[in-house]
């Protein structure tokens, strides 16, 4: 097994040695539990035990992240006589002291990738993360049949649009609404564009604006106040636009930029990722979400999703909620300290 000194250094002593120490067998399924933190082992191991359906499937977007975060891995890796079986990919994060779902990029302390998969075959993830003896916080897990196991709590909802269930046609989408909220969403947009609105599309100038946009609204709270989320985006948009999935989405009312955001498409489905909005045009959140919805009809995409978040538009706007589970044995608010302190009675329990 090899020892990665950087993860020696960021665990305490007590912390490595279980971290270290995670070796596992399983006679009667004949699987055995090694970790591994060599990150091209655990890459390769990523590809043979991930399929790439979604964006966030993809090796490359998650190194985007792991590139500029770079946080200590110990993938937990289940092999039988045939190989590899099953993968629960974990980071330490160090300034929380638990470990989260790769690459563990943080944003005010919870990571922000979602749909992340357990994938372990048979194997109960919670009684796996038991013998890890070491806290985990794993955010946004996909709902599989491996999650079965004790009934994992809801993290946070997800939303989606679908234009196959409205035939594309961003008219019959119109009748989910009552006539009243309809008519307020349309009478808000049609005011933006009477003061002339147009699109660009891709521009890469415009994300560092969409950038300086997201941190004047939400100064210290915008997810790229931090630098290595900042970092970490701006290498996906590039690995994004040099594969053709970018779509970048700017709103232009009379020639200025009132909001962009960043998404991409990628087998079908349309995901929104981020953006920034003009606090000198109130209500165009509203115009860009619609173009979003009536370009995915136009397009004839399977999906939208515009992921997790805690945003009234999204009930407002119709769409379909879809829920992301979570695997934790600590507090979400536990400190860094208060999480070895758990490491250390169980030690010396």
């Amino acid at each position: 097994m090899k020892r990665n000194s950087f993860v020696q250094h960021a665990l305490s002593k007590e912390g490595w040695d279980i971290a270290s120490d995670l070796v596992a067998y399983d006679a009667e399924a004949g699987i055995s539990i090694r970790t591994v933190t060599d990150l091209d082992e655990c890459q390769a191991i990523w590809r043979t035990m991930i399929p790439d359906e979604v964006i966030t499937d993809l090796w490359e977007v998650r190194e985007c992240f792991q590139r500029h975060f770079q946080r200590p891995l110990n993938f937990l890796v289940a092999e039988n006589g045939g190989g590899v079986s099953g993968l629960l990919p974990l980071s330490f994060i160090q300034e929380l002291g638990c470990y989260g779902y790769f690459p563990g990029e943080t944003w005010q302390g919870k990571t922000w990738l979602e749909q992340n998969r357990v994938h372990l075959g048979t194997l109960d993830p919670q009684a796996l993360l038991s013998r890890f003896r070491l806290p985990y916080h794993l955010r946004y897990l996909s709902l599989q049949e491996n999650l079965q196991y004790g009934e994992p709590a809801i993290d946070e909802i997800g939303y989606l649009f679908s234009p196959p269930q409205y035939n594309f046609s961003i008219e019959n989408y119109f009748q989910e609404f009552s006539r009243k909220s309809i008519k307020q969403i349309l009478k808000d947009v049609t005011a933006l564009e009477r003061r002339g609105v147009s699109y660009r599309y891709n521009n890469l100038s415009d994300f560092e604006m969409m950038i300086r946009l997201n941190i004047s609204r939400f100064g210290t709270d915008s997810y790229f106040f931090d630098r290595r989320f900042q970092e970490s985006f701006r290498s996906l948009a590039y690995f994004l636009y040099e594969n053709g999935w970018l779509r970048l989405t700017t709103v232009l009312i009379g020639n200025e930029p009132a909001a962009i955001d960043i998404g991409c498409l990628y087998r079908g489905v349309y995901t929104l990722l981020a953006g920034g909005t003009n606090h000198r045009f109130p209500c165009v959140a509203k115009l860009i979400n619609l173009h979003h919805l009536q370009r995915a009809c136009e397009e004839r995409m399977q999906q939208v999703d515009f992921l997790c978040g805690d945003f009234n538009w999204k009930t407002l706007f119709h769409l379909t909620p879809r829920p992301l589970f979570l695997l934790s044995n600590v507090a979400a608010n536990q400190t860094r300290q208060e999480n070895f302190q758990c490491v250390r009675s169980r030690l010396h329990a």
